[in-house]
């Protein structure tokens, strides 16, 4: 999973890959990797999440941009609390808990939605304003969601 996610973001000269859920992957376990250092590109430790669960959601619901290996070259708006309360197991089977803030506690709630079969465009579909792609400067353009959204059989299979 650390190596999937190394991949991506080799490839992507304006983006950091953050963290993976193994379904991404088609492994079929509730795991996640989550990059250690998000801010930092070089940083390529990971820690596993295996069964991770939120506890509890805290905090304002906060609008941010989203993207996701899962979804190429698509990014959204997603609405997601600023505060959540996680716990796991670690690989050796023991239970451990975080509290994440900010950009942290989207992405737990970004991948552990994974687990439970939600993509980020599940949260944004009956938004058309909340789509966006990549430009190749590294600017996210807003999509015309009648033409690139609507009807993408990629997106709404």
């Amino acid at each position: 999973m650390e190596a999937a996610t190394i991949n991506w973001d080799e490839s992507r000269d304006h983006e950091v890959g953050v963290a993976l859920a193994a379904v991404q992957i088609d492994q079929l376990y509730k795991v996640i990797v989550v990059r250690n250092n998000h801010e930092d590109k070089a940083d390529r430790s990971f820690t596993a999440f295996i069964n991770p669960e939120i506890t509890k959601l805290a905090g304002e619901v906060a609008e941010d941009f989203e993207g996701c290996l899962s979804v190429p070259d698509i990014y959204g708006k997603v609405p997601r609390y600023s505060k959540v309360k996680v716990k796991a197991l670690d690989l050796n089977g023991k239970e451990f808990r975080v509290t994440a803030e900010g950009f942290l506690a989207r992405i737990f709630q970004h991948e552990i939605d994974h687990n439970n079969g939600i993509m980020f465009i599940d949260h944004i579909k009956d938004r058309p304003e909340a789509f966006f792609q990549l430009s190749d400067e590294g600017k996210l353009e807003a999509l015309d969601y009648k033409k690139d959204v609507e009807q993408n059989s990629i997106l709404w299979q």
